[in-house]
């Protein structure tokens, strides 16, 4: 079984979407370490190709590296519909992106979310009815798609909220970009948390 596979979606794939992928990566490794390299696959896309194998903004990396993250061999990839086929989560940066992904692959709306929306839905998730965690890929899968279920179960007709957006930093300050990052964190760690049981 393949190990649970996120993706973050924005819109060029150099500011927000990377910084999700790599602080979901860094949250992780804090709660097993190098084991959640096996465990989670995480990954992401932007909707648009003005960037695609351009490296991560340096103010985005600048973030990434300063909360312990990895941002120097990153590439910004397109959004294509394999990329969503052969993902269990799907997280976009805003509500338009959460319907460019729909519009690609309708099939995918219970596993799509806002970053924002699936941060609010996720405490409202009974953690002790999904399968027990385990530091093994079979577990984790198993437990990540339980909790997916279970998020899509909680929002169900809800539409995503504006102020579940993230606001784009590109172009903006230093101070711009960590508030975004603070505001990704504020999603990724308690996911990672879930996920691994930890």
């Amino acid at each position: 079984m393949p190990p649970f596979s996120i993706l973050h979606v924005c819109m060029g794939n150099i500011c927000r979407s990377p910084m999700a992928e790599r602080l979901l990566v860094v949250a992780a490794r804090d709660l097993v370490g190098d084991k959640a390299d096996e465990l989670l696959l995480v990954h992401s896309t932007g909707t648009g190709r003005w960037h695609v194998g351009d490296r991560m903004d340096p103010s985005a990396a600048r973030q990434v590296r300063a909360r312990g993250g990895d941002p120097d061999t990153f590439r910004a990839r397109q959004l294509a519909a394999e990329h969503i086929e052969a993902s269990d989560l799907i997280l976009t940066a805003t509500g338009e992106q959460y319907e460019f992904v729909l519009g690609l692959d309708p099939a995918a709306a219970d596993r799509t979310f806002v970053l924002g929306q699936f941060g609010r839905l996720l405490p409202r998730v009974d953690l002790s009815a999904l399968p027990a965690a385990a530091p093994t890929p079979d577990s984790v899968y198993a437990r990540g798609v339980a909790l997916v279920s279970a998020a899509a179960a909680v929002r169900g007709g809800q539409e995503p909220l504006v102020g579940d957006d993230l606001d784009d930093p590109w172009g903006r300050g230093h101070a711009y970009f960590g508030r975004v990052a603070d505001e990704i964190e504020e999603t990724v760690r308690p996911l990672a948390a879930a996920l691994l049981g930890v």
